[in-house]
């Protein structure tokens, strides 16, 4: 390959360079493995459930595994989607507006989210504690019922953190989002 072949090749390849990665996009990383996590341990039990049905088995207090780790699932789940904006949007006026409004409609959505989220990690916080309070336990095993809830509640604390993090970075470093942000897909 001649000299000349060798920079058409470089020039024609981009350099992406991943940028640097710092603490807090570690830490977004770990909570969107943890949903992951979480969601692949809902597939194992009721994928375990159904075999064992096949046989006339059941584990014992599965339905109500089934409905804690649903619900840890669900607001991890909030936590990994809300902050990289992922979740289902209609973005009708947002489309149709220059990037200043375009930024504008994303803070205050993102605060909007942020306030609901606050008041669900609250309320949850209550469920969570009385349901401590109450000794409240599964139907075969006595297992307490508490601990799903607190983990359930953490992923939504998570959810907090990510939305209060988004908020910033939406407000006073709006370039790290731009890395985030994907092209609108028309759907047909």
């Amino acid at each position: 390959m001649s000299e000349r072949e060798a920079q058409a090749n470089a020039a024609a390849e981009p350099i992406t360079a991943e940028p640097a990665r710092n603490g807090m996009d570690r830490f977004i990383d770990n909570i969107e493995l943890l949903a992951a996590v979480f969601i692949g341990i809902v597939a194992a039990d009721v994928f375990v459930t159904v075999v064992l049905r096949a046989f006339s088995m059941s584990i014992p207090d599965s339905y109500n595994f089934g409905q804690y780790l649903l619900g840890i699932l669900i607001f991890w789940g909030i936590a990994a989607t809300s902050y990289r904006g992922t979740h289902i949007t209609v973005d009708l006026v947002w489309a149709n507006v220059g990037p200043r409004w375009q930024r504008g409609i994303d803070v205050f959505a993102t605060l909007v989210l942020l306030f609901v989220v606050v008041v669900q990690t609250y309320t949850l916080f209550d469920k969570t504690v009385s349901t401590y309070s109450s000794n409240l336990e599964t139907l075969e095993l006595r297992l307490p019922v508490w601990p799903f809830f607190a983990v359930a509640w953490l992923g939504d604390v998570s959810a907090v953190l990510l939305i209060a993090v988004r908020t910033y970075r939406l407000v006073f470093r709006p370039e790290t989002m731009a890395r985030l942000a994907q092209p609108v897909k028309v759907v047909e």
